[in-house]
């Protein structure tokens, strides 16, 4: 495999993930899209305004390519978590663009840069990345974020999977998923009594 064919395969892991996280807002309400589903806050509106920041920092100012993306809370001087959720004078549809926006500036990154290029990172320059490994990175925290959407976008109105129809799920209507929960509760209550 060519150095581009290696880089073209990356960039599209990394787009399957980009896609597959816009897609866990659809049909939302704007409450669902922003309301905290986790003790520590986790929305999918943060989780889309955080990686545009990792896109803009790591695809972006690591590289000498400025974008103008929200900063990451540990880049600077925010408040912690600032990027992981939408104050309500941010609309989705800014937050969306922006994303997508990061995706460009990124992907004329990677098109401009052979991997074994050198950046530093913004918050510590004794330490250079190579774009192969910013790549590798990117697509690892994307699709941990995307991972944290599925189980969102799960509580929020029982959506599941990596595509609208759901199709690298286990077929089964309601009543089958009940009975698969159930069995489950009891494999772990099971567990425990005989721990």
């Amino acid at each position: 495999m060519t150095a581009f064919d290696a880089k073209a395969d990356l960039q599209v892991c990394l787009q399957d993930a980009r896609d597959a996280l816009l897609w866990k807002l659809d049909g939302l309400s704007e409450y669902d899209v922003r309301r905290p589903m986790t003790p520590t806050g986790t929305n999918l509106l943060g989780l889309v305004k955080h990686l545009t920041g990792a896109e803009a920092v790591y695809f972006g100012a690591m590289f000498g390519r400025p974008f103008d993306g929200p900063g990451l809370w540990i880049t600077g001087d925010a408040e912690p978590n600032a990027d992981l959720w939408a104050t309500p004078d941010e609309s989705r549809e800014q937050i969306v663009n922006g994303y997508r926006e990061a995706w460009r500036h990124s992907d004329e990154t990677i098109a401009a840069l052979e991997p074994d290029a050198l950046g530093r990172v913004p918050w510590d320059d004794k330490v250079e990345l190579t774009l192969h490994r910013v790549l590798v990175h990117m697509i690892g925290e994307t699709h941990r974020h995307l991972g944290h959407a599925d189980i969102v976008r799960e509580l929020a109105d029982g959506a599941v999977g990596q595509r609208p129809d759901g199709g690298n799920m286990a077929e089964g209507d309601a009543a089958w998923w009940a009975e698969h929960h159930a069995k489950v509760e009891r494999a772990a209550k099971q567990a425990a009594a005989d721990a």
